[in-house]
């Protein structure tokens, strides 16, 4: 839908008239160079270059001042000495358990924690009492008399009274406000700093320092070694007594359990049962053996082969008859090569060489009745061997439970023992590093304080400088913020609504009657312009009023674009004075809105639509009023991204953000009816020749449309009413 039901088709487009820049009121008190209701920095500097006499003599008061302050004050001298933090401790003084490793590099904390002990309250009790310091004026403010100032700041509770503190008290106050102990960044460097008025005694007390700080180490060392060597010897000597019952009770439950050790640290038992235990594998192994030849022996024997074992060839007697077998067998065959089988001699021989083979049978046979009664013999060994192998593992299995006591025992003496041997080396060691006169320290100094000659407070030139700019800014931003707050706020202000030489005292109830009265020497001001003013100021304040239901107001009409932006700017600039007020440039038809920006070149809703711009880099400021502005886009933008429904939402934000939003929708021929009439309401800017039936048909149709109120302006606003209104008009 389009909002073109006041174009009856023969219109056509009329040319935009270029905009009418709006010029200020020389009587104002603002300039030209800045807005109304902005800081003007050229007629600030000039008020501040006026009145300089008042910055000019605090300054140079000042700078007298602290000149002569920092000459009456007494200097004090400051020397320094540099202690480094190594843990410094000799290999062959370690305890024998440490020596191969390497000690643990000290953190920052640690560092930390030796600044503490440099600053600590026993160690500068030593080094006030080697330097004197309680009997030097210095350091003891009741050596300097009675301090009349002093009294009275401390009676208000300023500071303390010398006179009601210890000496003690007052020699540490100032002990302490001159010293200064700091670990340096990155590093285990320690640096003590000294201040005193004596550049000699500042050194000296810096040195001073460094060295009890290193003797109070080598004195805390001593003192851990004789501490923990008087512990230790009273343990050893509970120990030596522990040992002694704990052995004792051993010996004794040994005794009474018969659980006597042997050799490699065995019981009796157990070494008995080892060594039955071999006897009867022994046994076993020549029973088996026996056995084994004896049944060998018969087999030969019976399957008529040759004895070969080694029982028989060993045997004297089997050597012999095998010998004369040979040699009967030797002859035989010698007597068989002339004699015939029958030959008696042959039959002798034969007869003997039978003779010989039943002998070897025989005594082979005996050889094998031997080993079976070896091994009969080796049998009754292992009988009676297993016997007592097992009485033994009866006995051994009822003594298991003193056993376990025995070695219960053992380990209570043997644990009691290790312990007392092990505190009899931590003894000798502990009395060892007692004795030694010059236990190493944890740091060691490694630059000395020397006497300085260049005072270290006070710093005379940052002093001066410091007071002499201090004065000065202060002195100038006292005499800007007094220019400031005499100045005339911009709501007091007279605003450019009406020329200046016309000033409006009252006007009536309706907001068309409006009664002028002129000035001295002014020309006469025609009425339309004031009237149209009076009403549109009527109008801004009814929306004021209305508070959220007037957040979204739409100016559309059917005259010039460039009456209706200048009509929508002068009603923002007038709702400016009480709400934060923003102009959209929705028809983009006429320059004004750009025009009065202080970025004529800003991007606009067609940029944002695009995604080419963020709303910080779209909204910019009017150049008169606090008015925001957003135009339509840069010239020569497409109108079709108008229609993008992005555009409904930046709306939305702005609603959030703005107490009024107002639209310039120009005639409203091309834009979503949505756009403009949800949540809204219409200014409608007419023709002033429109008659008043179509007036009533327009708002009737825009109400139709969607628009909450519909207000009707007689006639557009002219150029002259863009200009910031001030209380110069009244409505009654």
């Amino acid at each position: 839908m389009r909002f073109a039901f006041w174009r009856k088709g023969k219109e056509k487009a009329q040319d935009v008239p270029a905009p009418v820049p709006p010029a200020p009121i020389p009587d104002t008190p603002t300039t030209a160079g800045a807005p109304a209701g902005d800081l003007d920095l050229r007629v600030l500097g000039q008020a501040v270059a006026r009145r300089r006499n008042l910055i000019i003599f605090p300054t140079l008061l000042a700078l007298v001042a602290s000149l002569a302050a920092v000459n009456l004050i007494t200097p004090r001298y400051k020397s320094e000495a540099r202690i480094l933090i190594d843990g410094r401790e000799n290999v062959f003084l370690r305890p024998s358990g440490e020596r191969n490793e390497e000690r643990a590099a000290l953190d920052a904390e640690a560092v930390t924690s030796q600044v503490q002990l440099v600053l600590s309250r026993d160690l500068a009790r030593e080094v006030i009492k080697k330097n004197g310091l309680a009997e030097l004026p210095e350091f003891d403010p009741v050596l300097r008399g009675l301090s009349p100032l002093r009294s009275v700041l401390a009676l208000f509770g300023i500071g303390r009274d010398p006179f009601l503190m210890t000496p003690e008290e007052r020699v540490m106050d100032a002990y302490f406000e001159r010293l200064t102990a700091y670990a340096v960044d990155k590093s285990r460097v320690i640096v003590v700093e000294f201040q005193s008025r004596d550049p000699e005694l500042a050194a000296r007390v810096a040195n001073s320092i460094a060295d009890f700080y290193l003797v109070l180490q080598q004195n805390a060392r001593q003192q851990q070694a004789k501490s923990a060597s008087q512990w230790l010897a009273g343990e050893i000597d509970s120990l030596r007594h522990k040992v002694a019952e704990a052995e004792s009770r051993v010996e004794d439950f040994r005794s009474k359990s018969s659980l006597f050790v042997g050799t490699n640290n065995t019981t009796l038992s157990n070494q008995q049962m080892g060594e039955l235990n071999t006897q009867l594998n022994n046994a076993r192994a020549l029973k088996s053996d026996a056995e084994n030849k004896a049944r060998l022996i018969r087999e030969m024997l019976e399957s008529g082969k040759p004895i070969e074992a080694s029982e028989v060839l060993n045997s004297e007697l089997m050597r012999r008859l095998s010998e004369q077998r040979v040699t009967l067998r030797a002859q035989l065959a010698e007597q068989s090569s002339t004699l015939l089988d029958n030959h008696p001699r042959i039959k002798e021989l034969k007869a003997q060489l039978a003779d010989l083979d039943r002998q070897i049978r025989d005594e082979a046979s005996k050889i094998s009745r031997s080993l079976d009664n070896d091994a009969r013999i080796a049998g009754g060994r292992v009988e009676a061997l297993s016997a007592s192998l097992d009485q033994l593992k009866k006995l051994a299995s009822s003594s298991n439970g003193q056993d376990v006591q025995l070695r219960a025992l053992e380990r209570e003496a043997k644990a009691q023992r290790d312990l007392l041997e092990s505190y009899l080396a931590k003894y000798r060691e502990a009395n060892t590093r007692e004795t030694i006169d010059a236990a190493p320290a944890e740091g060691r100094i490694i630059s000395r304080a020397i006497v300085s000659n260049t005072p270290a407070y006070p710093k005379k030139l940052p002093i001066v400088l410091i007071a002499t700019l201090v004065t000065l800014l202060l002195s100038a931003g006292l005499v800007a913020t007094s220019e400031l707050l005499r100045t005339i706020p911009p709501g007091a202000a007279a605003a450019s609504v009406v020329p200046a030489a016309t000033r409006v005292v009252k006007v009536k109830a309706k907001p068309a009657e409006v009664v002028a009265e002129p000035a001295q020497e002014a020309d006469p001001v025609t009425p339309e312009p004031l009237t149209t003013l009076a009403e549109i100021e009527q109008l801004a304040r009814d929306f004021a009023e209305a508070g959220a239901a007037a957040r979204k107001i739409t100016v559309l009409g059917n005259t010039s674009a460039e009456s209706i932006a200048l009509t929508a700017l002068t009603l923002a600039r007038l709702m400016a004075r009480q709400a934060r007020v923003v102009v959209v440039d929705l028809s983009g038809l006429s320059p004004t809105i750009a025009a009065v920006s202080v970025d004529t070149s800003a991007p606009g809703l067609a940029e944002l639509a695009q995604g080419e711009a963020s709303f910080s880099e779209i909204i910019t400021k009017d150049r008169l009023s606090s008015v925001h502005l957003v135009c339509a886009g840069r010239p020569g933008f497409d109108r079709s991204v108008l229609q993008s429904p992005r555009l409904t939402l930046a709306i939305d934000a702005l609603r959030c953000v703005y107490d009024h939003v107002v639209l310039d929708a120009g005639t409203a021929s091309d834009l979503p009816a949505e756009l403009l009439s949800t949540d809204a309401r219409a200014v409608v800017v007419t023709e002033p020749s429109l008659e008043q039936g179509a007036r009533t048909q327009i708002g009737e149709k825009l109400k139709a449309v969607g628009f909450a109120d519909v207000a009707m302006l007689d006639r557009p606003a002219q150029s002259v009413d863009t200009i910031e209104p001030g209380p110069r008009v009244v409505a009654a």
